[in-house]
């Protein structure tokens, strides 16, 4: 159980790593990325599968090398939970000037539409890279 720990620790990092970069060329590009959130959302998912075994390793008795280690090994979820709560008021944000936007021009619609997959993808691309960088430490110190 302690080798796929490891192997979950190595794809946190790789997908959110590859999550992250894709990310941050697409938003400083300007181009809505559908693959990006193909990405993220296995970057997230193999973040909750490595919580879950090392909640279970510690569970059945084997100690974590360090409290800080548990820390920084459940900070990559709490980054995920925050990134969707910050995404979700950058959507917010864009629409609160706009009375309507099914009244919107089509045109105007495509851009109000942009605007906010490219907020979006610009907060959870900063918290995939945050993650790499909790994940790091936390290999550092287990």
């Amino acid at each position: 159980m302690s080798e796929l720990h490891l192997v979950l620790g190595i794809a946190v990092l790789g997908s959110n790593a590859l999550a992250g970069a894709w990310g941050a060329a697409c938003w400083l590009r300007g181009e809505p990325s559908i693959a990006f959130w193909y990405l993220l959302r296995t970057a997230q998912a193999i973040v909750v599968l490595q919580v879950l075994v090392g909640g279970v390793l510690i569970a059945m008795g084997e100690s974590a090398p360090d409290d800080l280690h548990v820390i920084y090994g459940l900070s990559p979820l709490l980054v995920s939970l925050v990134s969707e709560g910050m995404r979700v008021r950058a959507m917010q944000r864009e629409l609160e000037p706009i009375d309507e936007p099914d009244s919107l021009e089509r045109p105007e619609q495509v851009t109000l539409a942009r605007r906010i997959v490219l907020g979006e993808m610009g907060v959870m691309t900063i918290g995939a890279i945050l993650i790499v960088t909790l994940s790091l430490r936390a290999m550092q110190s287990g």
